[in-house]
């Protein structure tokens, strides 16, 4: 017997034209709250609504996870069409999605997995698209579950965030750390590591230095596993990011480059010209 399954993720995932058009996924919003006013990510604020806001307004805009009636909503509509469900979301130590994601399924008559994705943006893409096709092969449900688990702890990434007023503003840097670092030109990379907590990588004098050891990293990773394809993912900075790739081909010239924009829920945070790199190892 055909059996059908549905992916949800939530709107910090990086959509791929491929996976927008994909009948057989859904995306469950982020709400970011901007003055008092509550917004649906990619529903009713766009990127570029939202680098309007954070560029016009003194107070940061703060990000909210979906409510547990929001995920019931969908997944009462789901059972009356698929058997079993995927829902694959943002690190749980980043946003609650996961928990409002769990909590529903106590509401509704239909076989949920949830998947704590450790990531964001194009790792929970990749996720996503490797899910499809573990269904496409006809594995068991409990399988294709396991081996996207496994996939989970291999994610590498790394954020190079462009403009540090975005952290100070948002509580995440001092004053002075501010003033030095803009001073020295000190560009903080980020990653978010194996336990899905979002941490200091290395602080790095100028944003080509922070990019050649990140490029470095990725080379490094080429040599050691079997690295398929890389995503790029930029704060409405495409020049930079096709700058980037250009780089990377030049010393990988293998390899697959998929280059995107970071939803606006992770744009809250990372700030306008933030830029994203992740690759998964095999």
């Amino acid at each position: 017997m055909e059996r059908k399954v549905a992916f949800v993720t939530d709107s910090t995932v990086y959509l791929s034209k491929e996976l927008q058009e994909h009948p057989d996924v859904y995306v469950v919003p982020i709400v970011v709250i901007s003055e008092g006013r509550e917004y649906e990510d990619g529903i009713d604020l766009s990127s570029e609504q939202l680098y309007d806001i954070i560029r016009n307004n003194k107070e940061v805009p703060k990000t909210s996870q979906p409510s547990v009636g929001r995920f019931v909503q969908l997944y009462e509509q789901l059972q009356k069409e698929y058997d079993y469900v995927i829902s694959i979301h943002v690190s749980s130590k980043l946003s609650g999605t996961v928990s409002s994601a769990a909590a529903a399924t106590n509401h509704v008559d239909l076989e949920i997995e949830i998947i704590d994705s450790l990531s964001i943006s194009y790792g929970m893409s990749e996720l996503i698209l490797k899910g499809i096709q573990l269904i496409e092969q006809n594995l068991e449900i409990k399988d294709v579950v396991t081996q996207l688990k496994k996939q989970v702890a291999t994610c590498n990434n790394f954020v190079l965030i462009s403009q540090l007023e975005q952290l100070y503003k948002g509580g995440r840097m001092s004053g002075a750390q501010f003033l030095l670092g803009n001073l020295l030109q000190i560009r903080p990379i980020l990653t978010i590591n194996p336990e899905g907590e979002l941490g200091l990588f290395d602080r790095v004098r100028s944003e080509k230095k922070a990019l050649s050891k990140i490029i470095e990293l990725l080379k490094q990773s080429c040599e050691e596993h079997h690295v398929k394809q890389i995503g790029i993912m930029h704060g409405q900075f495409l020049e930079k990011a096709m700058e980037i790739k250009q780089k990377i081909e030049e010393v990988i010239p293998e390899i697959h480059i998929v280059i995107g924009e970071v939803s606006s829920s992770i744009a809250v945070h990372a700030g306008e010209g933030a830029i994203a790199l992740f690759w998964y190892q095999e």
